[in-house]
C-alpha cells in the first residue's frame, strides 16, 4: 500500500484528498513491525545477521583460548548488551531492530552452553564450538535443547517474530543431529534423510499451529515454515530410488507442496515444490524419454493446459473460494482471510 495508490483512489472519488496523508500515516504505524524491502530494513537485517554470524558461523578458534568460563562470561556480556538494546529499541517502537537484538541473544545460547560445559569439564569430545555449524553430532543436543528453551522464553517475553529464526535453525540442526540417536554412529544418507523427512514434517505442522494461533497478530510461523520445508524436502530429495513409481510419487508430493503453498500463501512451499517437479521432468526428459520427439510436445501441451486451467480458475475463483471456505473451520477461515486470500 503506497501513498501514490491512495492518491489514485482519491482521484477516483473513493477517498477525500485530505484523508490520504493521515490514512497513509496510520498504515505505516500499523505495519511498523512488518519487515519491508527498503534501505532501512536492509541495514537492520544486514547488521543483525553480521552480528549473529560473527558469534555462530564465523566463530574463530581464537575464542578457545579464553577457556570454558571465559567463553561463558563473554557470552553473557554479549547477551546483556543484546537485551539492553532490545529494551532500548522496543521502548522507542523500533520493533524490527528490537527483534533482531532479541534473536541475537537466542543465537548466543549454544556458545554459552558450550562454555559452561567446557568450564565444568563435561564436554565429552575433542570437537570445538565452531564445528557445531559444520558437523552432524548428537553431542550438540544439549546446546540445541537449551537454545529452544531460551528461544521459547524470549519469544514469550518480547513477541518479535524474528526471534523464531534461530529457533527454527536449531530445530533444523536437530533434524540432522537426532539421526545418531536413532541409528547409531554408522547411519547412512538414506537414514539421515528419513529422520529429516519426519522432523521436517513435524516442524511444518508446528508452523501451521503457530500460524493458526497468531492469525490475528504478526507472522510468527514464517521461519518455522522455511526450515521445516527445507528439512522435509531435503530429506525427501535425498532418498535414492530406482523405481519409476517412487519417482512419480515424489513428483506428486511436490505437487502437493505447491498446492499447500497456494492455499496457505507461503512461497517456500511453492519454490521447493517447483524445484522437485522440475527435477522429475528433467529425469523424464534425460532418462525415460531421452530419444522421444513426442515428449517435449506433450509437456508443452500440458503447460498450456495448466495456463488455461488458471484462466478458468480466475473466472470462477470467487464462487469456488466461498464454497470451500464455508466448510472450513472458523480458525482456518480466519487465517486465510488474514493472509488476504
Amino acid at each position: 500500500m503506497s501513498k501514490a495508490l491512495l492518491k489514485q483512489a482519491a482521484d477516483k472519488g473513493l477517498l477525500h484528498q485530505e484523508q490520504v496523508a493521515p490514512l497513509f500515516h496510520f498504515l505505516q504505524q500499523q505495519n511498523s513491525a512488518i519487515p519491508k524491502f527498503d534501505f532501512t530494513h536492509v541495514l537492520y537485517y544486514f547488521g543483525g545477521l553480521l552480528a549473529i554470524g560473527a558469534l555462530t558461523l564465523f566463530m574463530t578458534l581464537g575464542w578457545e583460548e579464553f577457556g570454558g568460563w571465559g567463553i561463558l562470561g563473554l557470552s553473557l556480556t554479549y547477551a546483556i548488551t543484546g537485551f539492553t538494546l532490545t529494551h532500548y529499541f522496543g521502548n522507542r517502537e523500533r520493533h524490527i531492530p528490537a527483534g533482531i537484538c532479541a534473536a541475537f541473544v537466542v543465537a548466543l545460547t549454544p556458545l554459552a552452553i558450550y562454555g559452561f560445559q567446557q568450564g565444568m569439564g563435561w564436554w565429552p569430545d575433542e570437537m570445538v564450538y565452531r564445528e557445531y555449524h559444520r558437523y552432524i553430532k548428537f553431542l550438540w543436543i544439549y546446546m540445541e535443547l537449551g537454545t529452544l528453551l531460551i528461544g521459547a522464553v524470549v519469544t514469550w517475553k518480547y513477541r518479535y517474530p524474528f526471534i523464531l529464526m534461530p529457533v527454527a535453525v536449531t530445530l533444523w540442526y536437530m533434524s540432522m543431529d537426532m539421526t545418531e540417536l536413532f541409528y547409531g554412529f554408522d547411519f547412512t544418507w538414506k537414514e539421515r534423510g528419513l529422520v529429516s523427512i519426519w522432523f521436517g514434517f513435524g516442524m511444518i505442522l508446528l508452523a501451521f499451529l503457530v500460524d493458526i494461533r497468531s492469525r490475528k497478530t504478526l507472522d510468527y510461523a514464517f521461519w518455522l515454515y522455511i526450515f521445516g520445508v527445507i528439512a522435509f524436502w531435503g530429506g525427501l530429495t535425498s532418498q535414492d530410488s530406482n523405481s519409476e513409481l517412487n519417482k512419480f510419487l515424489y513428483f506428486c508430493v511436490n505437487l502437493m507442496l505447491i498446492g499447500a503453498g497456494a492455499i496457505l500463501v507461503r512461497k517456500v512451499f511453492v519454490v521447493f515444490g517447483a524445484f522437485g517437479c522440475c527435477g522429475y521432468f528433467g529425469h523424464l526428459a534425460y532418462d525415460v524419454f531421452e530419444n522421444s520427439w513426442l515428449f517435449p510436445i506433450a509437456l508443452a501441451l500440458i503447460g498450456l493446459s495448466v495456463i488455461w486451467l488458471g484462466v478458468l480458475w480466475q473466472k470462477n475463483e470467487a464462487v469456488i473460494t466461498e464454497r470451500i471456505r464455508s466448510i472450513l473451520p472458523v480458525s482456518f477461515r480466519e487465517l486465510l482471510e488474514s493472509r488476504n486470500v
